[in-house]
């Protein structure tokens, strides 16, 4: 099975070309640069190096979010156009999963985590058992404050994973002190291949997601849209 696997959900840019068994190509980039201008010219140059055509594409996995509003619906929208186009699945996978897998060998708990402002942070927690993957803390957008509390009363050991954690560094510390850990920098950024490959499990379970109901998992509101609903309060009274 061919996939093509898609990210622009953050400041990382990636695309991957792989099967079941193998990736083909595969090229990220963490600049913050404008990812609908870069991003189709990125997929024609992997499909060009690996002699691919678009009609050869299996299944389409996507970054789905939470992170960027505008990237996320960058590569979303891509990613639906390309299934829709070629009749092929499309199956959409948690950039904090993703951020997560990439250490699931880790012994603990690991927290993916994405800045979100305001003291807030997007966040989920994972853990690989045994063989068994699984999602211990649905993804959110929560006060980082709050998110450090609940994971003060597991008592055990946390990875952190995450390009933004450095921002964070010194108040992890004081809520969790020795049960912190973190992730070194080549494994904090999101693979576009381990995106296909999750979204390969997912589907030999038979999960795919509709191409044209398929939204992207923002976990907030835009801040545009924010301030339209507070202008609408406003204006009832």
């Amino acid at each position: 099975m061919k996939i093509l696997a898609i990210d622009t959900s953050t400041a990382v840019m990636g695309v991957a070309l792989l099967d079941e068994k193998k990736i083909y190509a595969e090229m990220t980039t963490n600049l913050r640069k404008n990812h609908s201008i870069r991003l189709m010219p990125t997929v024609a140059q992997l499909f060009d190096e690996v002699k691919w055509s678009p009609n050869e594409i299996d299944l389409v996995a996507v970054a789905k979010g939470p992170g960027s509003y505008t990237g996320v619906r960058i590569g979303v929208t891509t990613a639906k156009t390309f299934a829709w186009a070629q009749n092929i699945p499309i199956v959409g996978v948690s950039t904090l999963e993703t951020m997560a897998y990439q250490q699931h060998s880790f012994p603990g708990v690991i927290s993916p985590l994405i800045d979100a402002r305001r003291g807030q942070a997007y966040v989920g927690l994972y853990q690989q058992r045994n063989d068994s993957w699984s999602n211990l803390e649905y993804d959110r957008i929560i006060l980082l404050s709050d998110w450090l509390q609940i994971l003060k009363k597991r008592e055990e050991q946390v990875l952190f994973v995450g390009d933004d954690v450095s921002l964070h560094q010194t108040q992890i510390d004081e809520f969790l002190g020795e049960y912190a850990t973190y992730s070194s920098s080549p494994f904090n950024l999101p693979r576009p291949s381990v995106i296909g490959w999750l979204a390969y499990q997912q589907y030999l379970t038979g999960t795919v997601d509709n191409t044209f109901d398929f939204t992207p998992a923002y976990l907030q509101l835009a801040e545009a849209e924010v301030k339209w609903l507070e202008k609408q309060k406003l204006a009832k009274g």
